[in-house]
């Protein structure tokens, strides 16, 4: 699972079919299921990570995996390894999957040209975040029963987030209607030859949404500020209980975290009974559950029944 590009409509729908039925083990007494036993993982986190890192670790232990965490601020990644020699002596600990977050584009699909365990991209610099937009999606179909048709508009800094173009890849993949908005330095328009409508005005991107997908400022990946500063940002493009009152009644708010809150999002909206943000944690389990298990060779939600 290195991206979502090059997946298929019909494999994304497979993934959250299975998610789907990976969210009832949640509802049982023993909250797991034998599908990897006698597999090791290895969580290879050479970039920060907190829910990712964590969703992972216990998606992995609900499958009954081994399990092995791995940072590079306590091994030899600190003394000069490089990526391609730390893999290799994980494999040859006969590890079964690496789930790796990386700060530099490409490196999981570099791995995946060097190992042969699975590799799994948990985040590759501002390149994608596959298992993210999987969630988002997910989460957005069992809310609003589909996918297709709906306006989706992203809002924030799209030109560093992973997260935006997985979500666009997946979203314009389902047939979703995607709108992106944030300062002209941070929303070129060259995205629109992903399939979507840019523009910089917030009022107008979330008139019509159905959903109203919130990014933070990626301060860590940019290379100098690209707009005066925070107060403006959240001045000009900033949802706040105001500025919410000119969306639908009926639109939900998503941010894939970490809030900044006041900034991206005021407070009381982040909270509120339309915000889907501990939702979309929740439903992060199940999929990346629903990830591992396709990638082990799983075929798809009949088969998690069996377990």
């Amino acid at each position: 699972m290195l991206n979502i590009e090059s997946l298929t409509p019909k494999k994304i729908i497979t993934v959250l079919d299975t998610t789907h039925t990976f969210q009832t083990i949640d509802e049982r007494a023993i909250k797991k299921v034998p599908a990897l036993r006698g597999k090791t993982v290895i969580n290879l986190f050479v970039e920060p990570s907190t829910r990712t890192r964590i969703s992972f670790e216990l998606s992995e232990q609900r499958l009954s995996a081994d399990i092995i965490n791995f940072t590079a601020e306590a091994s030899s990644l600190k003394k000069g390894e490089t990526l391609r020699d730390t893999a290799r002596n994980l494999e040859a600990l006969n590890a079964d999957f690496i789930v790796i977050r990386h700060s530099a584009s490409g490196a999981p699909h570099f791995l995946a040209r060097v190992i042969n365990a699975s590799i799994i991209n948990a985040g590759d610099g501002a390149h994608e975040h596959p298992t993210q937009a999987l969630l988002d999606v997910f989460t957005i179909r069992e809310k609003k029963g589909k996918v297709e048709g709906l306006n989706v508009t992203i809002l924030g800094d799209i030109l560093y987030s992973r997260v935006a173009r997985s979500n666009i890849w997946a979203l314009t993949k389902l047939g979703a209607k995607v709108t992106l908005c944030g300062p002209s330095t941070l929303v070129p328009r060259v995205f629109e030859q992903m399939g979507c409508r840019v523009t910089y005005d917030v009022e107008e991107a979330i008139r019509d949404a159905d959903i109203i997908n919130l990014l933070r400022i990626q301060h860590e990946r940019q290379r100098k500020t690209m707009f005066p500063s925070l107060g403006e940002y959240a001045t000009l493009f900033g949802l706040n209980k105001e500025r919410l009152k000119r969306a639908k009644p009926e639109a939900l708010i998503m941010h894939p975290g970490p809030i900044n809150r006041g900034v991206e999002i005021d407070s009381e909206i982040a909270d509120c009974a339309r915000s889907l943000i501990l939702e979309q944690v929740t439903n992060g389990l199940a999929v990346r559950m629903a990830v591992l298990f396709l990638v082990n060779g799983g075929k798809g939600p009949q088969e998690v029944a069996a377990h």
